[in-house]
């Protein structure tokens, strides 16, 4: 029993370091104007010092139009906001017990978060393409977020036990 409840906090902890991680990509946009739906006061307070947009200009060729960038701008918001929703799922389904105490469930979790802290840290610091953001997607969020599905229906759906 030692074992598994050791699964606990390391999945809570490798879980919110991904989620960390996450916030600070969508910090690491480019602010340098507020558009017009954006409050001027949060604008101010959530901008970041420097890390502006480098993994969007990575995506780019070196010349490059503005519609080009907003476009990988809109597919790197886009990828980052699924993942927040994902996040949400996961962490749902570990707040409400579903998965808390599944050790397969936890060491797969433990596994695909640490393993997306360490390769999206990399991706922010050495400005690696948008590309390489949906593979780090599927098999860090996706996977994870999936079997944590697969444990709602089990659980509600078919009134199995959750371990």
């Amino acid at each position: 029993m030692g074992r598994i409840s050791g699964l606990v906090p390391s999945r809570f902890l490798t879980l919110l370091a991904h989620l960390v991680v996450v916030i600070t990509l969508f910090w690491s946009r480019d602010r340098t104007q507020p558009g017009p739906h954006a409050p001027v006061l949060l604008f101010l307070l959530f901008a970041p010092p420097a890390l502006q947009d480098s993994n969007i200009q990575a995506c780019l060729p070196l010349t490059f139009t503005t519609e080009e960038y907003k476009t990988q701008d809109i597919q790197l918001v886009a990828a980052l906001a699924v993942t927040l929703g994902l996040f949400a799922v996961e962490l749902a389904g570990f707040f409400s017990g579903v998965s808390m105490f599944n050790s397969t469930q936890s060491l797969l979790s433990i596994g695909a978060h640490c393993s997306a802290s360490v390769a999206l840290s990399f991706f922010i610091f050495e400005r690696w393409e948008c590309t390489t953001y949906w593979y780090i997607f599927v098999f860090c969020s996706a996977l994870p977020a999936v079997t944590e599905i697969a444990l709602f229906i089990s659980v509600f759906g078919l009134k199995k036990k959750p371990f």
